[in-house]
């Protein structure tokens, strides 16, 4: 039996984990799956270590009181690697657990899929990289030639956000489900799918519903949400001003998109999600200020939103900490929600940024596993 140990550490991990757990189950039947991973993983066949989200916290500050326990999940992994002596371990983004985990494991063939972003954080770090896989697979296609220059192989795979289905929504369907009627508008509101995030984003997105309502006659506000943070977004919207559509299913999040007119999003993949399936955008985010202060001196790239690094402009607008207040953010929207030309210059936008992300020849869970497969016995 050939093991293959897979270790995700968060919600777009574990997504990414059970695409390519399918993928490599089809070329291969024989191999076997463990490690640390998620309900999606789950579903695929796998039996994880512990729960993943354990590892999912987010932020330079918001981690400190986590570190003991990580240190303690940390060995934990490793020890079980040496015990299992897996044929491969495939680490799945979480560069801040997972970079750590290869460093302790250099007897066993490595690959890491998603590059760390040092392009955008910290570009020396680029230094410690050698030796830590035998494979590096890339989400976006500047990455290998930027890592080029630094002396390190890297192969760009597509980007799973391809295989996501968010543009296959039902518009009718998402309509019909919610008895929403035909001419009213419907907003995506995407706070984000950490504990330690989504609190910071809710009451801003709460005060510019309450603003919005005044200009926007018959707003829908919809709420797609992961599971794990479902109960912690219906308490805390239970007082909002226009009570948001939840929503958890995964086609339904699909059909919203569908339906929507415009979409408030954290930065992240989400953003490229959006562009698939054609909604404008715009992206806000608040962490830390601690957080955010540090991060300033750090980032190294122009824009926060991918889609406008893809598009290599200011394609949608960003609202970062202090312009993320709901003044501002009800001002975009309502921009978004009343000028057709703005909404439709995004739109125009997103299929170069789309277009990019595809892989030569297959899909990108297909490409990562041929990566793989090319390791094993």
């Amino acid at each position: 039996m050939t093991l293959i140990y897979l270790i995700a550490g968060e919600q777009s991990g574990d997504v990414l984990g059970a695409r390519l757990i399918l993928a490599l189950r089809a070329a291969r039947p024989d191999l076997a799956f463990t490690g640390i991973g998620g309900p999606r993983m789950e579903e695929a066949g796998f039996v994880p270590l512990f729960p993943m989200h354990e590892l999912a916290v987010m932020g330079l500050i918001e981690i400190l009181p986590r570190l003991r326990r990580l240190r303690r999940l940390m060995q934990t992994t490793v020890s079980d690697i040496h015990a299992r002596k897996p044929d491969i371990v495939v680490t799945i983004d979480s560069p801040g657990f997972n970079l750590r985990v290869l460093k302790q494991i250099k007897t066993f063939p490595r690959v890491h899929y998603v590059a760390p972003q040092v392009w955008a954080w910290k570009p020396k770090r680029v230094a410690e990289f050698p030796g830590l896989w035998n494979r590096l697979l890339c989400l976006l296609p500047f990455e290998p030639a930027w890592f080029a220059q630094h002396g390190i192989e890297a192969r760009f795979t597509g980007h799973p956000v391809l295989e996501s289905g968010a543009d296959q929504g039902d518009a009718t369907r998402f309509r019909t489900r919610h008895a929403i009627p035909e001419g009213a508008p419907i907003l995506i509101l995407m706070p984000g799918s950490r504990r330690s995030e989504v609190p910071r984003l809710l009451p801003v997105f709460a005060e510019t519903l309450a603003i919005l309502a005044n200009r926007i006659p018959g707003l829908i506000p919809v709420v797609p949400v992961a599971s794990a943070v479902a109960e912690t977004v219906r308490k805390a919207t239970a007082t909002w001003p226009v009570q948001p559509i939840i929503t958890t299913a995964l086609q339904d999040k699909h059909d919203a998109y569908a339906a929507a007119a415009a979409a408030l999003t954290k930065s992240g993949t989400s953003t490229l999600e959006l562009a698939l399936a054609g909604v404008p955008m715009a992206v806000t985010y608040r962490v830390n200020p601690i957080t955010a202060l540090i991060a300033r001196r750090m980032i190294k790239i122009p824009y926060v939103a991918m889609v406008n690094l893809l598009a290599g402009q200011a394609l949608v607008p960003e609202l970062l900490q202090q312009d993320c207040n709901p003044r501002k953010l009800a001002e975009v929207v309502e921009h978004l929600l009343t000028r057709p030309e703005a909404a439709e210059t995004q739109r125009e936008g997103f299929q170069s940024v789309i277009a990019s992300l595809h892989p030569k020849t297959t899909t990108p869970s297909k490409a990562a596993a041929q990566e793989i497969l090319a390791l094993l016995p």
